[in-house]
């Protein structure tokens, strides 16, 4: 058996994926620390694939050249790695191919990965880039955050007049309008309170590039989801990986890390079946309210939790009230250029809105234009979440507790008429506490997954099946966003680095003649990307990735880079769903999620369009090279999740009323995307919030 040195070998194959030049090489930016410690972190992988790939690969040097790999010239090394790449070689114990991507992409992890995960040399790979992760103000960071006193689960009262299930962007918004209206009331979050310096920057564990795990909650242990597969088998997954489809769950649910586009649904997003009949295969319905029910309360959620924009912009999206209470944040130089393509191709395009502050407001400062938004928590508290808006004004009256880190795992009911409390679970110092808590009112608010699963788990006598399911709907027409799109490469430099970064907006084919499909959708410029983010999913197709030129890649196209998508009306299914899982409990022995199905084919249809469009916006712009994206056939909820507890006048086909309870129920309700009957061709958080705060003005109103 030939010997070989690890260490050396990785050093020598390291610094031929990404040599020196004038700027560092993979191991002069401390890429082996990271190596090593990736080594013990995944172990399996490494001795599967990486020390079986090192031992063939140094073996097969020395059958062409009678040499360790280490001590080839740098020309030999390339056509051994390159060899490797394309799956030329023979007899190895793993695939050479495997071996060398698996290999490729922990080097340039290490490399061009946050200093915190291992490598970068001081953030050298990001200089060389051009890649800025600060803010451009002179503001304090972290700033001050509210103070929201936790309540003792011991120290709960017995009974309050509502009990509100999660804090995102639909509980903390019902919070508020209960408190403020002289109820008791109790919000109970799963997740933890997570101050900004607890909220990890590091980035291969976020909400945008979740490699290893992400950086709020669930925890990896004892929180696991299923695939239910067409055998009617499942597959567990875990709660950063894609098909688990995770909100973030931590206090301020998505809002406290998302990029906060605070879109209104178009009018004929409420009449989608009427306007364009019923697809076979799907479950496509109008809703039981119009645009104009909900008009009043986009307006309340813009101007009271705070929306920057311009209300001139994008004329076909329905009539405003007033404008925003916020000027839209300024044009990055990607938009710019993206809007003179606009204009000559005849198109109207305008500002995003952005639950962001573009001026101070509210005690907190503008938006630093950081380099990290989307997928982070807000260095300088601009973001304008639940956790920092709604939920302070709910605690501020003195009529809110909050819990945090404590799961309902039960409402309870009697009768299947009324809701009396709920069940609640916490983990402490080892031990797993529960005790009853008794309500007036029940308000679900847990995301469309976790909120379907509640009431399945939460059967009586009275409904077998679960809470509201008598006629098989809970859990059913999960859907989210699919998303398709295009890259472009330029010869200029089209990117300043600037957060937020998505920043232009067209609704060209949104419920368009033109397009010839349903719905339609949203196309929009992109966040700024993250380094790794640009590695793994903007470099063209046929792009070098490694060696000198790979680095003269990455050097050359990330700030001449622009990338153009956005999601479409999904058309729904009653196959796509959750159900409880038959094999799999969380740690609590509650059964978890399970999920099944896929995109309907006209949904395939309209954001492969609007990936052509995407594609034809660049090539306007003056892009030398474009490439589309997308779109995927697989199930849709991620992170836009909807559907579950689809609202309607029907219970034999919906879950709640219109006005958001429970059908049969006087005090049961819902105040999060799960009510919607279709997602909107936009981000849908902006209407979250004012189903939200119409929901909970029809608890104060019952009383």
């Amino acid at each position: 058996m030939v010997q070989y040195d690890a260490s050396l070998l990785l050093k020598a194959i390291s610094d031929r994926v990404i040599p020196k030049d004038e700027w560092p090489s993979a191991t002069d930016a401390g890429v082996l620390a990271y190596l090593e410690r990736h080594a013990v972190q995944d172990a399996a992988a490494w001795a599967d694939v990486i020390e079986p790939g090192l031992r063939a690969l140094n073996a097969e040097a020395f059958v062409r050249h009678g040499q360790s790999f280490p001590e080839l010239s740098a020309e030999e090394q390339d056509r051994l790695l390159h060899d490797a790449e394309i799956d030329s070689l023979r007899d190895w114990s793993v695939s050479p191919k495997h071996f060398f991507n698996t290999l490729l992409n922990l080097v340039a992890e290490g490399y061009y990965g946050n200093p915190e995960a291992g490598g970068n040399n001081g953030g050298k790979s990001w200089e060389m880039i051009g890649f800025r992760p600060g803010i451009v103000t002179d503001t304090a960071v972290p700033a001050p955050e509210a103070d929201l006193p936790q309540k003792p689960f011991d120290q709960l009262q017995d009974r309050y007049d509502a009990i509100i299930i999660g804090a995102g962007a639909g509980g903390s918004a019902a919070a508020a309008v209960l408190a403020e209206a002289g109820l008791q009331v109790l919000v109970v979050e799963r997740g933890s309170w997570l101050r900004y310096d607890q909220i990890g920057r590091d980035h291969l564990r976020n909400h945008r590039l979740s490699h290893y795990g992400h950086n709020t909650g669930p925890a990896r242990e004892g929180h696991p989801r299923t695939i239910t597969l067409p055998s009617g088998a499942e597959r567990m997954t875990v709660p950063h990986e894609g098909d688990y489809h995770n909100n973030a769950m931590t206090l301020g649910g998505g809002t406290r890390v998302y990029g906060a586009q605070a879109w209104r649904f178009h009018p004929d997003d409420f009449r989608m079946a009427s306007r364009y009949g019923i697809p076979e295969g799907s479950s496509l319905s109008d809703w039981p309210i119009r645009y104009e029910d909900l008009a009043p309360y986009y307006d309340r959620a813009e101007w009271e939790i705070g929306v920057s924009g311009d209300g001139n912009a994008h004329s076909s999206r329905g009539e405003r009230q007033r404008d925003y209470p916020m000027p839209a944040l300024p044009l990055t130089l990607d938009a710019e250029r993206l809007a003179r393509a606009a204009k000559k191709l005849g198109w109207e395009a305008g500002p995003v809105p952005l639950l962001i502050n573009s001026v101070e407001r509210d005690g907190r400062s503008a938006c630093g234009r950081c380099g990290e938004c989307v997928g982070f928590a807000c260095p300088t508290n601009s973001k304008n979440g639940g956790h920092n808006t709604m939920l302070v004004r709910a605690m501020a009256t003195g009529n809110c507790d909050l819990i945090c880190d404590t799961m309902v795992e039960r409402i309870d009911t009697e009768g299947g008429t009324h809701a009396t409390g709920v069940r609640l679970v916490q983990e402490r110092d080892g031990s797993i506490l529960r005790r009853q808590v008794r309500a007036g009112h029940v308000v679900v608010a847990a995301g469309a997954i976790e909120s379907a699963r509640l009431l399945l788990h939460s059967a009586t006598d009275s409904e077998p099946d679960g809470i509201g399911n008598r006629n098989g709907q809970v859990g059913r027409h999960l859907q989210g966003h699919v998303y398709s799109g295009a890259y472009g490469r330029f010869d200029e430099i089209v990117q300043d680095g600037l957060g937020p970064g998505v920043s232009i907006a067209t609704f060209r084919f949104d419920h368009s003649n033109e397009s010839g499909v349903i719905g339609g959708g949203l196309l929009a410029n992109e966040f700024t990307r993250l380094p790794l983010i640009h590695w793994y999913r903007a470099l063209a197709p046929n792009a070098a990735r490694w060696g000198i030129k790979g680095k003269e890649m990455m050097r050359d196209s990330y700030l001449r880079t622009s990338q153009i998508m956005g999601p479409i009306q999904e058309i729904p299914s009653a196959d796509s769903r959750v159900r409880l899982s038959k094999t799999v409990k969380d740690r609590y022995g509650i059964p978890v999620a399970s999920l099944s199905g896929s995109v309907h084919p006209e949904s395939l249809r309209a954001s492969t369009l609007l990936g052509e469009q995407a594609e034809k916006w660049l090539w306007a712009a003056g892009a030398r090279e474009v490439w589309r994206t997308g779109p995927y056939g697989g199930l849709s909820a991620g992170q836009h999740q909807a559907g579950t507890l689809r609202m309607g006048n029907d219970p034999l086909t919906s879950v709640t009323d219109p006005e958001g309870r429970v059908h049969g129920y006087d005090n049961l309700w819902v105040s999060d995307g799960s009510v919607h009957v279709t997602n909107g061709g936009v981000n849908p958080v902006l209407t979250i919030m004012a189903l939200a705060l119409r929901t909970a003005e029809n608890v104060v109103k019952q009383g």
